[in-house]
């Protein structure tokens, strides 16, 4: 038996503290949280989703205090009615009390027992007339009630629900079976009781003092409707969480296959791209997508591209420079076989003059195909700045200005309008006007001369240099940017140039976000005119 000042309110208690200790204990426990790192993506998707939805069935523990404050509510209810029907007693003639008592009894679902000064049972509604309730028997009910009854138990053993006694009909009609009535006689106050019936509905019985001669009153109500109503709130939310656990698994499941089916293929292209089978290899570019994972698969897909291509590079790179490095090697070889066997002090020389020749087209070719190989990793480690493309060709031409030999074919620079800053590596830019110029002088006849402008037009920062030689035939544009493709004046000496310049050039450029192109002059004279073509400076780069 509890008596209404013991019922607990577990909202009105604070939430327990965890001691230093005990917080000590969790701090492990949240390490051993990053072990999750070796579950499933789909594991991890289905388990946060199923997380909430299990802090939402701690709603079926709030249901503990609803079912409380139900009671209390009918504590307060019994302590009214009872109060209410001893008033209507004390005043009431003996012989009308038997009649108030059925009529209260049963207008208000009551079982009323007045019992005299001594003790005794004077008076009982139950005996007077026809019960207002019956108290259920567990037996008799179906399957389902059983199981209900078993959830309640679950239920008030894990919120810690503190124990309520059993109702049971006392064997005799004394006060001394009623507690209540001794402490509500001993108060002169009504005092209110809870009992649990066999099926587990709440019985509530509240005792007050009838009149001043010390006879007492005992109220009982069996509420069936504080459980009924608890079960229902129970039943509705199961129900509401079954059917959000089954679309969150839905969900979650889709969700999933979204994310871990493309996953998984990326996965599979990247484990054959490492075994060295890309070239069969299709990796899967997701056009429909325009989330994450579709900007993923195009990024990989892309990387893959370029990586192929890179590959070709190579090969292809490979391959030039075994056959460039074949024929000086030939050539010295076959010299210095002749060498042994050639008297003649003239054509001795003349041999020795290209064995010369050849180490010298050799050792050329070696510097630069080095620098040629170096110049993507180097561009790939720099940081570039904000360099005015205008003062470094400026700079460029005023130093190749006071070179010796460069007299016979004048240099002239003009700025156009516009900023013309880029972003860039200074020194790698030098070299591409370095090249570009020696180009430009290479094919310039006597006294010709080369024209350098710098301009910012079309939302791009332009770098021309014209010259006044032969020009380059529009089906030969392309060509020139061919590693080792030399197409080389016929006054010019065999070997002289390694055919790298252009293609270094045009690879320094594509770092730079830029482009390197041969078109018509302007003007249309005769005469090349190769154009570097830049993205202007914005405001990150200036960051």
């Amino acid at each position: 038996m509890v008596p209404a000042t013991a019922l607990r309110n577990p909202e009105n208690q604070p939430p327990p503290r965890a001691s230093g200790r005990s917080a000590a204990r969790m701090r492990p426990t949240r390490r051993r949280l990053w072990r999750t790192r070796g579950v499933s993506l789909t594991t991890r998707i289905l388990a946060v989703n199923v997380i909430a939805l299990a802090l939402l069935a701690g709603g079926f523990f709030y249901l503990d205090s609803y079912r409380t404050q139900l009671i209390n509510e009918r504590f307060r209810l019994a302590r009214a009615e009872v109060e209410i029907a001893a008033t209507a007693l004390a005043h009431a003639r003996p012989a009308e009390r038997r009649r108030l008592m059925v009529q209260i009894g049963t207008s208000q679902v009551l079982q009323l027992r007045l019992y005299s000064t001594q003790g005794a049972l004077e008076e009982d509604s139950f005996r007077l007339a026809r019960p207002a309730f019956v108290l259920i028997d567990p037996a008799n009910e179906p399957w389902y009630q059983t199981a209900a009854r078993a959830l309640d138990r679950g239920v008030d053993a894990i919120v810690g629900a503190p124990a309520i006694e059993r109702y049971r009909e006392p064997p005799q009609s004394g006060v001394a079976n009623w507690p209540e009535i001794a402490r509500a006689r001993q108060s002169g106050r009504t005092e209110v009781y809870l009992r649990y019936a066999p099926d587990r509905t709440p019985v509530i019985t509240a005792a007050t003092p009838v009149g001043d001669k010390g006879e007492m009153l005992l109220s009982m109500r069996n509420a069936l409707d504080v459980t009924q109503a608890v079960r229902d709130a129970r039943q509705t939310l199961g129900i509401i969480i079954g059917l959000a656990l089954l679309l969150s698994v839905q969900l979650s499941l889709f969700l999933a296959r979204t994310i871990v089916q493309p996953l998984r293929a990326l996965v599979r292209a990247a484990v054959r791209v490492r075994l060295g089978r890309e070239r069969a290899v299709v990796v899967p570019r997701l056009p429909d997508r325009g989330d994450e994972i579709g900007l993923l698969a195009r990024a990989f897909s892309d990387m893959t591209y370029a990586l192929r291509q890179q590959i070709d590079a190579v090969e292809s790179f490979a391959a030039d420079v075994a056959h460039e490095l074949k024929n000086p090697l030939a050539s010295l070889a076959s010299a210095v076989e002749a060498m042994d066997k050639v008297e003649d002090p003239a054509l001795r020389r003349q041999l020795s003059a290209i064995a010369t020749h050849d180490v010298q087209r050799l050792d050329r070719l070696i510097s630069e195909i080095a620098e040629a190989s170096r110049i993507d990793a180097a561009l790939s480690r720099t940081t570039f700045a904000p360099i005015d493309l205008a003062l470094l060709a400026a700079h460029v031409v005023g130093a190749r200005g006071v070179r010796p030999g460069l007299a016979g074919c004048p240099i002239r620079f003009r700025r156009g309008e516009g900023d013309t800053r880029v972003a860039g590596d200074g020194l790698q830019l030098e070299r591409v006007l370095d090249n570009l110029l020696d180009n430009a002088v290479s094919f310039s006849p006597p006294g010709g001369e080369v024209e350098v402008r710098v301009s910012a037009e079309g939302g791009r920062v332009e770098l021309s240099i014209s010259d006044q030689g032969p020009g380059i035939a529009p089906d030969e544009r392309e060509k020139v940017f061919d590693r080792f493709h030399s197409v080389r004046p016929d006054e010019e000496a065999f070997g002289a140039h390694s055919g790298l310049g252009l293609a270094i050039a045009r690879t320094i450029a594509e770092a730079h976000e830029g482009t390197l192109t041969i078109v018509d002059k302007p003007d249309g004279t005769p005469g090349a005119c190769l154009v570097l073509s830049l993205p202007p400076m914005s405001e990150e780069d200036e960051e």
